[in-house]
């Protein structure tokens, strides 16, 4: 028997635990793409060591469930004497998973670019660091992008999970609002509508990138072509 019927207080709550989402998922494209970009510039650093490091971090975040991973931050720190805040748990989480996967889409993007800017700035008498910020990033950053935005609405779904460790994000309080209604069709389905509402208009957004990544190489292809004739 329920307690009170889904109505538009329990409405708002939802949509109010939505900005807890947003946020979450924000920390973590923040967060993870500084920590993508500082983990692919060390997976094409001419150091094996470091490129060493880099693909094992890669390997062990993309190699084992996120959820796994929160539990580490949360409840592994206890082993320290230390109980982290639910939010810095999350937050610590998402950021260095998100520096993962950011990390191989950053690398994907940098190998793209020909191998021939790195030695014309070798014989320009540029170093890595130079080379890499100067003339391979803002060439690499209309290749990152679409895949980047994509990832991005799988960031947004994934915040879910952190409803685990008691962070009222939209997943629990939408548990929270199903307890006392008892009408899980209709709160799990709002829910449903409100995470398509801010996924879709990403997933949109990544598509039209890669559209206008693609136009972009197909007139780059031709200009050879134009100028002969």
């Amino acid at each position: 028997m329920s307690l009170r019927d889904f109505g538009p207080n329990e409405l708002m709550f939802l949509i109010m635990a939505t900005r807890w989402t947003i946020l979450l998922a924000l920390i973590a494209f923040a967060g993870g793409g500084v920590i993508g970009l500082v983990v692919a510039a060390l997976r094409v650093a001419p150091i094996p060591p470091l490129r060493w490091i880099a693909a094992g971090y890669i390997q062990f975040f993309m190699g084992t469930p996120i959820l796994i991973q929160l539990f580490m931050a949360y409840y592994g720190a206890s082993l320290l004497g230390y109980r982290p805040d639910p939010w810095f748990a999350a937050a610590l989480t998402f950021c260095l998973n998100g520096g993962a996967f950011f990390g191989e889409i950053f690398r994907g993007a940098i190998e793209a670019i020909p191998k021939g800017q790195w030695e014309a700035s070798t014989a320009l008498g540029f170093r890595f660091l130079p080379t890499l910020r100067l003339v391979i990033l803002p060439q690499a950053v209309r290749l990152m992008l679409p895949p980047t935005v994509g990832f991005m609405v799988q960031i947004v779904k994934t915040t879910s999970v952190a409803s685990l460790i008691g962070l009222t994000e939209l997943a629990r309080a939408a548990t929270q609002v199903n307890t006392v209604t008892f009408q899980p069709v209709l709160v799990f389905g709002t829910v449903s509508i409100i995470y398509f509402m801010l996924c879709w208009p990403l997933s949109l957004y990544a598509g039209y990138l890669e559209r206008r990544v693609g136009e972009g190489a197909e007139v780059k292809a031709k200009k050879p072509l134009l100028l002969a004739s």
